[in-house]
């Protein structure tokens, strides 16, 4: 799971500015680097680094990166370990000149693929599958970069968005089965290809549509053109995006996050009621959910947990350790709200269970006289291999414990999940569209 953008303008405005705001917006979908690649006149610039966007990028710094066509990154790792030589964009030299490319996604097949390019001799600088789908580009570009694109698009499996620099071209790819978002929108002079939506809204970009799964947009000169290259596969949008990692103001295919996740909330009500005095979310990505299920219950919602807006999502920070000490300076308990009552406490899904369990105790050690547990998604039971960073069966409590055994463990006087078939619903899908493996073990690649 990373951000990336793409800017196309002949107009006033730098497109590394406009991409530098863009990857604020995406901010939560990647913390470890961010990374800008410009092009000037057909020179391709890059400069990347380890930390936020606000970090690695100053006044200074963008300044310097001038030119009307530019690519943007937001890492999270999930491929390839952290550290700076695997920050993207990537830029490589290839037979017309050089290449930059953002990636957001996880290819199934990169180790295989990357085996047989060592094999022919081709040598490695990162250890992202990234970096395999440049070479791949590379080594199968004849004098025509889309068709290199579209054999490389044949060859690599599993989920990838990709924003693409040419000397003289934007182009944007999103995998045949749609797994990874990717959204077009409208400049005065250009084009904004982005991860979500609020990324347009950001830099002002108006929105036109969702990228098409297997489609490619080329942008240049003369306009923009699309190619409809794999359209066999049935479509299957990531459905933890909708759970979790996308922003609440974003819009994916169509659908509202902010919509669904209050709508799982209303469902998750009807299915695991309780008896309480008061609805409280883990924010933020789980308090349109608990909305819902005040809305829906009637037992009032209130505010119980205070989030410190200088932390990061605890999720997906590298490791566990970071985790855990992210939740102690991420929450506190808003005492007033949660002393001496019985408490709802609503978040968007439990991965490994270690966060959970510290927010019920806190909650305890607030005064909560009864925490009721409840979740708007089902158990995570399956490991992702298309880029949320659950590489291991092992640390799933979903996969290992039974429903009772996870209260246990959490410390909450009873737990309740939202079933798949709610879930669905609250994306208003009967079981089509989406990728659902991490909660039914269902992996279409």
């Amino acid at each position: 799971m990373c951000g990336i953008v793409g800017v196309y303008d002949k107009g006033n405005i730098n497109a590394a500015n406009a991409a530098y705001y863009g990857l604020v917006a995406l901010q939560h979908r990647g913390q470890e680097s961010a990374g800008i690649a410009i092009n000037n006149d057909g020179i391709i610039t890059c400069y990347k680094e380890m930390g936020f966007v606000n970090e690695v990028f100053d006044d200074k710094i963008l300044s310097l990166l001038k030119g009307d066509m530019a690519i943007g990154h937001v890492r999270y790792s999930t491929s390839g370990s952290t550290f700076a030589a695997n920050a993207q964009p990537i830029v490589i030299k290839y037979k017309n000149g050089n290449l930059a490319l953002s990636h957001n996604g996880s290819l199934v097949n990169a180790d295989l693929l990357r085996g047989q390019l060592e094999d022919q001799g081709m040598i490695f600088s990162t250890t992202t599958d990234t970096e395999v789908i440049a070479a791949l580009i590379a080594r199968n570009y004849k004098g025509d970069i889309i068709k290199a694109i579209q054999n490389t698009m044949e060859i690599i499996k599993g989920s990838y968005a990709l924003t693409i620099l040419t000397d003289n071209k934007l182009i944007g790819v999103r995998d045949g089965y749609g797994i990874r978002p990717l959204v077009l929108g409208k400049l005065e002079n250009g084009y904004v290809l982005a991860s979500e939506s609020c990324a347009l809204d950001t830099v002002g970009a108006q929105f036109i549509r969702d990228v098409r799964p297997g489609e490619i947009l080329v942008i240049d000169k003369d306009g923009m053109k699309s190619i409809d290259y794999i359209t066999n596969l049935p479509t299957k949008v990531c459905l933890f995006e909708h759970i979790y990692f996308a922003r609440p103001d974003s819009i994916i295919d169509g659908i509202s996050m902010y919509k669904a996740r209050e709508n799982a909330g209303r469902i998750l009500a009807k299915e695991q009621p309780a008896i309480a005095d008061t609805v409280l979310s883990v924010p933020d990505s789980g308090t349109p959910a608990a909305i819902g299920y005040a809305n829906e219950s009637g037992i009032p919602y209130s505010v119980g947990l205070i989030k410190n807006r200088y932390v990061g999502r605890t999720f997906i920070q590298p490791t566990q350790s970071m985790r855990e000490l992210g939740v102690k300076l991420k929450l506190n308990p808003l005492k007033e709200n949660i002393k001496g009552k019985r408490v709802v406490m609503v978040d968007d899904s439990i991965v490994r269970g270690t966060t959970s369990r510290k927010i019920v105790q806190a909650l305890r050690d607030a005064g909560a006289s009864e925490v009721h547990v409840r979740v708007s998604s089902p158990p995570v039971i399956g490991s992702c291999r298309y880029g949320i960073d659950t590489p291991t069966m092992e640390e799933l409590i979903g996969a290992n414990k039974t429903v009772e055994s996870i209260r246990e463990y959490i410390g909450a006087d009873s737990l309740g999940y939202l079933s798949l078939e709610g879930l669905l619903a609250a994306v208003g899908s009967k079981g089509d569209g989406f990728c659902t493996a991490c909660l039914n073990g269902d992996y279409p690649v």
